[in-house]
């Protein structure tokens, strides 16, 4: 009998420290059996059972799962006995999942599928894998290896693409005045014309790449809804192996709209097709005729309602899949999923409220694929309801609590092409980890925006980058503060004298703090160096901070200040670089040559020849910034 192994791709399973419950395994039809790509946390439970709520676990994946990725087994946290039962009703939870997340989509093979049941201790975080076989659920097999692959982003988009539908809907019905019970009816009705609509023979999808702008992009494929075939089974891939059968566009796999030559595998620099929906309705008949309108008379007085929303789907697949069944087995069942998802939110309140729900579309820190979460505009982002939809997602998707990963700010821009993949800086440290800054921020330096601050501004350089971090992970919406806005903080607080508003004198990193807790309500801590030399000493600490707290840092000393960005350290022999942005930049904001003048790189505390980075004779302050808690 042929060894059962387990593949993991996430980077880790959610598994919590001292917290039980169950998370649902998910993996991919073009991946290879029982290969993990991620895992998703059950929210929803039966009462105070702990047994899964179904209808509203389903609802919720159905929307954040991208199609081209299922659930393939689930994962009981915090049992330490009887494993094998345990596993069993991990692996049976999972199997009533794919009936209703799936139903008879794929005909009766849902019930034949081999799934996972896996149990983890809470407190050790050690995993036990077990396979349910489908012809005999009520068997485990246990697994003989777990493989952790070590380039699971290569794994999931050397491979792999992702598919982009964006279609406006405009839904207008009417229904009697005297009676507005029948305006659910209606609705529901003109919803089901839409879906019909998908999969019309009369429907167009026209094919494109996204990505690539240059005079070598493939051209755009036709797909005609009369050839394309709702029926086949995904989950069967053989039969999508050879995709050079037939002619015409069911030749066309979709690595055609793909780029051949990549150096980074990840969602950012995934390759992108887009697919948009055209409704032919110019047949072609040997006779001709003029428009005909139909009148149809009401038989009572009748209100017209028309809703609107943006459908906006994004798919995963396998690069040698023809792009006729991406379409149809793919983007036409993501659309009636969103569809269908959508019409669960308006239905209730279709005559009371008008929402006004948008998809989007995030990839939070240690997720290989992008989800989906379906947005309610009405409310602003700081409304208690809407933190509370937030905090429920970061939940279930394992994040922490205090960093805003999900606000519509987060979310990726799919509407622009890509830059083609930058080649990582050169670092400084043999076996060293590099720890970097988490987001993005802006480069504030001297003479910046024509205000002549050369040989005293730098740390107020340093705070307006930090303040711009901050800005960039939406934790504020504040302008970024002038130098006479930063005094006249420090004058309001009392630490300094009116005359000091307009002056040219240096601050510091208390200064910074002070000034931060003002008009952030940010907290920083600060730590103190006798000297430059002490400095490297200091490497674990501030790499410790990047991982947890992952703001830039503000380094004080004599009368420079810089801006800290990360730390390459090799916590073996000691040796570590710095990864500096110095704000005493005078030029033009040009990205090349800031790079390639030194003024944002890697900076040993002793070069090779032998000049020191951080003077021997200053003592140095550093200023680290703290995440608030909020999502």
């Amino acid at each position: 009998m042929e060894k059962t192994s387990v593949r993991v791709l996430c980077p880790k399973l959610l598994i919590i420290r001292n917290v039980s419950g169950l998370q649902w395994l998910i993996g991919s039809p073009f991946f290879p059996q029982f290969t993990i790509v991620s895992t998703l946390t059950c929210i929803h439970t039966l009462g105070d059972s702990t047994s899964p709520d179904y209808n509203k676990e389903s609802e919720d994946l159905r929307t954040l799962l991208l199609r081209g990725f299922h659930v393939i087994g689930a994962l009981v946290v915090g049992s330490k006995c009887d494993l094998e039962r345990v596993a069993g009703e991990a692996a049976d939870a999972s199997r009533r999942m794919r009936k209703f997340l799936y139903g008879d989509e794929y005909g009766g093979k849902l019930g034949n599928q081999d799934l996972i049941g896996a149990v983890a201790d809470s407190e050790s975080g050690e995993i036990h894998f077990f396979v349910s076989r489908g012809e005999n659920p009520a068997g485990l097999e246990c697994v003989s290896s777990v493989i952790y692959e070590d380039n699971s982003g290569k794994y999931v988009w050397d491979t792999g693409c992702l598919l982009h539908c964006v279609l406006p809907i405009k839904l207008p019905f009417y229904f009697p005045v005297n009676s507005p019970s029948d305006a659910g009816e209606m609705y529901l009705r003109a919803t089901d014309v839409i879906i019909a609509k998908l999969k019309d023979s009369d429907v167009t999808y026209m094919v494109e790449t996204l990505n690539e702008t240059s005079v070598e992009a493939p051209g755009p494929v036709i797909l005609h809804g009369a050839k394309l075939d709702f029926h086949a089974d995904l989950f069967d891939v053989n039969q999508f192996g050879d995709s050079s059968q037939g002619s015409g566009a069911k030749s066309f796999p979709c690595s055609y709209f793909c780029s051949k030559n990549k150096a980074v595998f990840s969602v950012e620099h995934a390759d992108i097709i887009q697919v948009s929906l055209l409704l032919n309705k110019s047949r072609t008949s040997s006779k001709s005729a003029a428009p005909i309108a139909e009148y149809f008379p009401a038989s009572e007085q009748t209100k017209l309602l028309v809703v609107d929303y943006k459908l906006e789907v994004l798919c995963y697949a396998a690069k040698d899949l023809p792009v006729t069944y991406a379409v149809s087995k793919l983007v036409v069942p993501g659309l009636v999923d969103q569809l269908n998802s959508i019409k669960n939110t308006i239905l209730p309140n279709l005559l009371t409220q008008h929402l006004q729900l948008h998809p989007y579309h995030f990839c939070p820190p240690g997720f290989l694929h992008p989800i989906t979460v379906i947005y309610e505009l009405s409310y602003g982002e700081t409304e208690m309801k809407q933190v509370e939809v937030r905090r429920s997602l970061h939940s279930r998707l394992g994040l922490p609590f205090d960093r805003p990963l999900l606000r519509i700010a987060n979310a990726l821009n799919l509407s622009t092409t890509k830059d083609s993949a930058k080649s990582n800086s050169i670092r400084k440290v043999s076996g060293g980890v590099v720890s970097l800054v988490q987001g993005s921020y802006e480069y504030y330096h001297y003479l910046q925006d024509g205000f002549d601050d050369s040989g005293w501004g730098c740390a107020y350089r340093s705070l307006q980058t930090i303040v711009s971090w901050f800005r960039c992970q939406h934790y504020s919406s504040i302008e970024v503060p002038s130098h006479r806005e930063i005094q006249q903080a420090l004058v309001e607080i009392g630490d300094k004298d009116p005359s000091f508003v307009g002056s040219r004198e240096w601050i510091g990193a208390i200064e910074l703090s002070f000034v931060l807790d003002k008009l952030l309500g940010v907290s920083c801590k600060v730590i103190n160096v006798r000297s430059g030399a002490e400095l490297p000493e200091k490497c674990r600490e501030l790499a410790l901070h990047f991982e947890n707290q992952g703001t830039p840092i503000m380094i004080g000393g004599g009368v420079l200040a810089y801006t800290l960005l990360g730390v390459d350290y090799n916590e073996s022999s000691g040796d570590c670089a710095f990864l500096i942005l110095d704000p005493h930049y005078t030029g033009n904001d040009d990205l090349k040559k800031i790079v390639n003048g030194g003024w944002c790189g890697w900076k040993k505390a002793v070069d090779s020849r032998g000049k020191n980075f951080f003077l021997h004779d200053k003592f140095y302050n550093l200023l680290l910034p703290q995440r608030p808690n909020m999502v």
